[in-house]
């Protein structure tokens, strides 16, 4: 544990405003959550903010499919996004949209800082330009061949194959995915943030932020090549208008990030002190981001450069996960595996799957798997065969022979000192994001448990006598060991961890009730704290995801 409390900010990712959450989202923000949630368990101080990626082009157009103005369509996907995180048990501190006030004010106050230091500069530039449809082609309605690694079907900003960056231009043989004809190129003056000055800059911070060596590796693949960056788009635009440059927009990945910053200022309304306390240059305070691998370039280079020359802290740390695949393959709508947050919370506590990617999840950025048969059969065998059956098989016996009332326990117990030993590791693995190893470890002090249950016989040791001693310190030391297994896997299962301090007649447990006495404690009666998966629920999610 440790002695000083920690000061630590925590974003995910921005959901794009123009579609639905679906499972890939939602395995970052289950990932992001679970490590707030346990350093809130371990007592420190830890906010989570988040909001929705609100401005681009395909917002824009969108609308206009739908008849409507940007501004309905991002309200309402932004109360759907919101609806589906809860579903999920995500407790972001705060969420809040990137076109917003406080947005609009922090992307021109650092735009105006970097322009007065010479960091922003004015180019004519070449632009792809849809000749049918009248308009300016933003990145993600282009696609072409990677000019890097030659990967087809890539759009305008980055490959999602090598992760490199370039200019919609440098595309080979792009089309316009409005109409599938072949761009014009047309001149136009555009802004840039000089990020080919700062190679040394982006050194140095590679060195002292946490980001994991698979990422630092590819960053390091770019560092001697960055070229600066285009952050200005061309009327028409959904977005924020750049001051004193007219029909030139913000591009939406220079203001998306901002969005961290605008919704930690939104959280905290007027208290600019514990704003500053965050954000200043020389703070004590901690930043990380969650990130999937595909973004590692705009979170690792453009906004801690950005960041850096507009006189704010840079982040403490970047860490990626990778993709999330179904049964081996790409989330796929005819298949039925592009599932929906909404389709899976229609069928399925959204706690097992929180477990699922616990055991999946490491400190890497390797892709993640979703074996729908794996799901069910550990999600059944972990938590519903090991964890909640210590309750289900102890309290029985408490509540009809014992009153309620639970042994004497010896401090000094076998099962109490493994708990003691595991915690060290579990809390470690916590803090690493290795979460895999930290279920692991869980589960094999479940076994444990179980396994002293089952040796020890208290159902044969009721039968010879109602009050037998060792039946009821047998039952006690499993409900004792139960606690610490739910304060364990209280990050990953918020909801049942609230049901079992209930259940135990406890309230507000953390990581220091872990040594917490429960020698002649009464509990309250059982109920089922979970029910298993069956097949036919995996069933009905597939139906209900195919196209």
């Amino acid at each position: 544990m440790p002695k000083d409390k920690r000061e630590i900010l925590v974003t995910s990712a921005l959901p794009y405003a123009n579609g639905e959450l679906h499972l890939g989202h939602m395995l970052e923000q289950i990932q992001t959550d679970i490590w707030v949630r346990y350093q809130k368990l371990i007592g420190n101080e830890c906010t989570y903010v988040c909001a929705d990626d609100a401005h681009g082009t395909p917002i824009m157009l969108r609308a206009e499919e739908l008849g409507i103005d940007p501004e309905s369509l991002i309200s309402d996907v932004y109360e759907n996004h919101l609806r589906d995180s809860k579903g999920f048990l995500i407790d972001h501190d705060n969420y809040h949209s990137t076109h917003s006030d406080e947005n609009k004010y922090f992307s021109e106050l650092i735009f105006e800082r970097c322009k007065e230091k010479g960091y922003i500069l004015e180019k004519e530039i070449d632009q792809l330009f849809d000749i049918e449809k009248q308009i300016f082609l933003s990145d993600r309605y282009v696609k072409g061949i990677c000019p890097s690694c030659g990967a087809k079907d890539q759009y305008g900003d980055n490959c999602e194959v090598c992760g490199k960056t370039y200019l919609a231009t440098d595309l080979i043989d792009p089309i316009s995915t409005l109409s599938d004809t072949i761009p014009e190129v047309k001149k136009s003056l555009h802004l840039f943030f000089a990020l080919s000055q700062l190679n040394n800059e982006a050194k140095s911070w590679f060195k002292s932020s946490k980001v994991q060596k698979q990422a630092l590796n590819k960053l390091n693949e770019w560092i001697d090549d960055l070229r600066d960056w285009d952050i200005s788009r061309d009327a028409p635009y959904f977005g924020f208008e750049i001051p004193n440059y007219p029909n030139k927009y913000f591009y939406v990945w220079l203001d998306a990030p901002i969005g961290y910053l605008a919704s930690h200022k939104n959280f905290l309304s007027e208290d600019t002190e514990e704003f500053s306390k965050y954000w200043n240059e020389d703070t004590t305070t901690e930043l990380y981001h969650f990130i999937g691998k595909d973004i590692i370039y705009f979170h690792a280079l453009f906004f801690p450069a950005l960041l850096l020359k507009a006189n704010f802290r840079q982040p403490t740390g970047v860490f990626a996960h990778g993709f999330l695949t179904i049964d081996g393959e790409k989330m796929s709508k005819s298949k039925g595996t592009f599932i929906l947050a909404d389709t899976y919370l229609k069928h399925l506590d959204p706690q097992f799957i929180r477990y699922y990617f616990s055991t999946k999840l490491t400190e890497g950025i390797e892709d993640i798997d979703l074996n729908l048969e794996d799901f069910i059969q550990k999600t059944n065998s972990d938590l519903v065969g090991k964890y909640i059956n210590l309750a289900s098989r102890s309290s029985n016996f408490i509540t009809k022979y014992f009153k309620g009332r639970l042994s004497e326990i010896d401090e000094n117990h076998e099962l109490l000192q493994l708990s003691n030993k595991a915690a060290e590791k579990i809390f470690i693995h916590y803090e690493n994001r290795e979460f895999s190893k930290a279920t692991k470890e869980i589960m094999l002090l479940a076994d444990k448990t179980n396994q002293y249950f089952d040796n020890n016989k208290p159902w044969e040791e009721i039968k010879k006598d109602n009050n037998s001693l060792l039946a009821h310190e047998v039952c006690s030391v499993t409900l004792l060991m139960f606690k610490n297994i739910s304060i364990f896997l209280s990050p990953i299962l918020p909801n049942i961890f609230k049901e079992s301090q209930g259940f135990l007649n406890l309230k507000n447990l953390s990581w220091a009730d872990l040594d917490l006495d429960l020698s002649g404690h009464t509990i309250n009666e059982y109920s089922p704290l979970i029910t298993r998966i069956e097949k036919e629920s995996i069933s009905r999610i597939i139906e209900d995801s195919k196209e």
